[in-house]
C-alpha cells in the first residue's frame, strides 16, 4: 500500500501471470516469457500450475481464478508477440514504458542491450516490482532501466522523465500497453500531449487499447459479478474505435502505420481464440513521429 492509500495494481498482477502461464505451452515460437514466473509470488502460481497443467480445480473459487488466468494467457499471446516485434523492429536508443506494471521486457529481450529503458508507473505499483525484482534477481537484457514513478491522474510526465534523464532530443520508442482502458478520456489526451512533446523525428509509439465492444462489456461485468473480482477496483474508463485513436495521435504528429485486432494477430501466428471477444476488441497499432 502506497502512502496515498492506493494498493499496487492487481491488474498488473493477473497479465504476469497469463504470460507465466503460456510461456513454453504454445504453438508459436514467437511467444516466451521465462521471467514473469519469476515475479510470481506463492499463492499467484498456484491457477498459474493448474493452467500449464490443464488442471481444472473442482472448486468454484478456485475453478474461477483458473479460467481468469486461461483467458489472460490466451490474450496475451498476440499482444505480447506484436510489441516484442515492434520493439525489435525499431532498434536501440531510448525505451520509456507508460503503466509498466510486471512487464518483463527489459529482463529478458536480448534486442534491447543497447537500450535504455525508463519504466513508468504509479509508485505503488511500482514499489511492489521492485520489491518483487530484489526477490527474483533476474539479469538485466537491456543496457540499464531506470524506474520513474507517476500517477497518470495528476503528475507532470515530462518532468519526471526530465529528472530520470530522459533525453527528449533523441529518438524514442513509447510502449502503452495494457494502460489506456483504465484512464478517461482526458487523461489520454493528457498523456498523449506530454509524451509528443518529448518526441524526436525517428520515434515511435507501440499502444495496446481497447475498441467498444457490447460482447466484451457483458462479459467483463458478468465476470465481475461472478468472480468478485479481485481487479473489481480498476474499471475500464474509456474504449476508442481504431479511426478515434488515429485521429488523437495525428493531432499530435504521430502517424498509424499499422493498427491490428488481437483476433487477427492471433490467427496470424496460430495461437488459441477461444476468447474471440476479447481478443477482436483488444488491438495493438504503432504510430511514427
Amino acid at each position: 500500500m502506497s502512502e496515498n492509500g492506493r494498493a499496487a495494481s492487481r491488474t498488473a498482477v493477473l497479465v504476469c501471470q497469463g504470460r507465466a502461464a503460456a510461456d513454453g505451452r504454445t504453438d508459436t515460437d514467437r511467444f516466451a516469457d521465462p521471467v514473469a514466473a519469476r515475479l510470481l509470488r506463492g499463492a499467484e502460481r498456484t491457477p498459474v500450475e493448474q493452467v500449464r497443467a490443464s488442471a481444472q480445480p473442482a472448486g468454484w473459487g478456485e475453478r474461477m481464478a483458473y479460467e481468469k488466468v486461461r483467458a489472460c494467457a490466451e490474450l496475451m499471446v498476440p499482444r505480447t508477440v506484436a510489441i516484442d516485434e515492434a520493439l525489435g523492429a525499431r532498434g536501440a536508443g531510448q525505451l520509456v514504458v507508460l503503466g509498466a506494471g510486471l512487464d518483463t521486457r527489459a529482463w529478458r529481450l536480448a534486442g534491447l542491450a543497447r537500450t535504455d529503458v525508463w519504466e513508468v508507473d504509479h509508485p505503488a505499483s511500482q514499489q511492489d516490482k521492485r520489491a518483487r525484482l530484489a526477490e527474483a534477481e533476474p539479469a538485466l537484457a537491456a543496457r540499464s532501466v531506470r524506474f520513474v514513478p507517476v500517477d497518470f491522474a495528476v503528475d507532470d510526465l515530462g518532468a519526471a522523465l526530465d529528472a530520470a534523464g530522459h533525453d527528449p532530443a533523441a529518438p524514442t520508442t513509447w510502449l502503452w500497453e495494457g494502460v489506456v482502458p483504465y484512464l478517461t478520456r482526458d487523461q489520454v489526451h493528457a498523456t498523449v500531449a506530454a509524451l509528443a512533446a518529448r518526441t524526436a523525428p525517428g520515434s515511435a509509439l507501440v499502444v495496446n487499447y481497447q475498441a467498444p465492444s457490447t460482447r466484451a462489456a457483458l462479459g467483463r461485468l458478468l465476470a465481475r459479478v461472478l468472480r468478485g473480482s479481485a481487479t473489481s477496483g480498476e474499471p475500464w474508463r474509456s474504449l476508442w474505435r481504431p479511426e478515434r485513436m488515429a485521429a488523437l495521435l495525428a493531432e499530435h504528429g504521430l502517424a498509424v502505420t499499422s493498427d491490428r485486432s488481437l483476433l487477427d494477430l492471433a490467427h496470424d501466428i496460430g495461437s488459441p481464440t477461444r476468447g474471440g471477444t476479447s481478443l477482436a476488441s483488444g488491438r495493438v497499432a504503432v504510430a511514427t513521429a
